[in-house]
């Protein structure tokens, strides 16, 4: 039996502020992992996150207060 999973499996805190969140597909063959990929994607401060995985939303909203938000805005050319 084949099965198709995706995991968020490594969240990370940029410097800038930015949460940096990997995910990760597998495909499973009698619960085998036998393929695997990985996509990632960045939630910079002042991006909507309410999309996404739990875990992002709770580092999120503790990450990008509003200070770090406007220092973003600030940086960015």
């Amino acid at each position: 039996m084949l099965e198709k999973i995706k995991i968020v499996d490594l969240i990370e805190v940029l410097e800038n502020g930015s949460v940096q969140v990997r995910t990760k597909t597998a495909i499973l063959e009698n619960g085998k992992q036998i393929s695997g990929t990985f996509h990632r994607h960045v939630v910079a401060p002042g991006d909507g996150y309410s999309a996404e995985d739990a875990r992002v939303q709770a580092i999120c909203a503790a990450v990008h207060t509003d200070e770090v938000i406007a220092a973003y805005i600030k940086e960015k050319p």
